[in-house]
This record gives structure tokens, C-alpha cells and sequence, in this order.
């Protein structure tokens, strides 16, 4: 299975949340599914930004790596699975052709209403960035629980 996290600039959250997302999938024994993480308009190889590198190493997560990935055709075609923050995201994807593979992060997770999109960070202080990292550690639990659970029900 491969799971594809969508933001804007893929320098924030959908980064960090790729990082949490591959983090739980080891701790759940789930190492046939692997992540990445693309932006409606992300430059393509532009790092992380600052505050998600700098929030990232205090909770013991290293982002210096990430480089961003534009979202394309291409991208959406391969996943299947894409999780996005913000509705217009997850728009952007139905355009590229997501169709029933796309949801919002928060939604999957069982969130309704405003409390669904996570909440953009950037150009914010480091308080913003680990509010923004708290908020997808609690969407990304039952996320994961979910996947798991639904792979689990295919091999049953």
C-alpha cells in the first residue's frame, strides 16, 4: 500500500506527518506500506521550513532530509491512499484524478467540521509549529489504527 499526504508546500505539515506515519507504521509492524508527502504548489526539492525542522528535533524526528515534492497526475496515480490537510487540497487531488482514493486527514480520523483541517503553521512561531505537530500526532493514532485494522480485514 502506498499512502501519499498532501499540504500546500510540502515543507510543514504534510511532512511531519509523513514522518509520525512512517514512525507508527514500524511501531504497528506494518512495513509493506510506505509514505510520502507532495504540495498543491510545492517547489520541488525546497527543505523543510525551519520551525517544522526545529519542532521535528525536539520530538525526536529529523526532517533535514525532506526535500518537496510538487503534487502531479502522476503522484495522485501511484497512492492508494491520499490523505490531505485542507479541503482544497484534497480538491486539488480529485482534479488530478484522486477520485475514492482521496480524504481528508482529519475526517478519516473520525474529525468533523472546522477541526478536520489542520491548521497551517508556516510563517508562524515555534508554538504555532507544535501546535500544528500535536494536532496531526492526534489525527494520525486513529488514522493509523484505521489503516491497520482495514488491512488487517483484507488478509482475514
Amino acid at each position: 500500500m502506498h499512502i501519499v499526504i498532501v499540504c500546500t508546500g510540502n515543507t510543514c505539515r504534510s511532512p511531519i506527518a509523513e514522518a509520525l506515519a512512517r514512525r507508527a507504521f514500524v511501531e504497528y509492524d506494518l512495513s509493506d506500506i510506505t509514505v510520502t508527502s507532495a504540495g498543491t504548489g510545492a517547489w520541488d526539492g525546497a527543505p523543510v521550513s525551519e520551525g517544522a525542522y526545529l519542532v521535528g528535533l525536539e520530538r525526536h524526528i529529523d526532517l533535514s532530509r525532506h526535500q518537496a515534492t510538487l503534487l502531479t497526475r502522476e503522484v495522485v496515480n501511484a497512492a492508494d491512499l491520499v490523505l490531505t490537510m485542507a479541503r482544497h487540497h484534497r480538491a486539488r487531488v480529485e482534479e488530478l484524478g484522486g477520485g475514492e482514493n482521496v480524504h481528508l486527514l482529519g475526517e478519516y480520523a473520525g474529525v468533523m467540521g472546522d477541526e478536520a483541517e489542520v491548521r497551517d503553521p508556516f510563517g508562524g512561531d515555534l508554538e504555532e509549529y507544535r501546535s500544528t505537530f500535536d494536532q496531526l500526532e492526534r489525527l494520525l493514532e486513529p488514522t493509523i489504527a484505521r489503516i491497520a485494522q482495514e488491512l488487517q480485514g483484507d488478509q482475514g
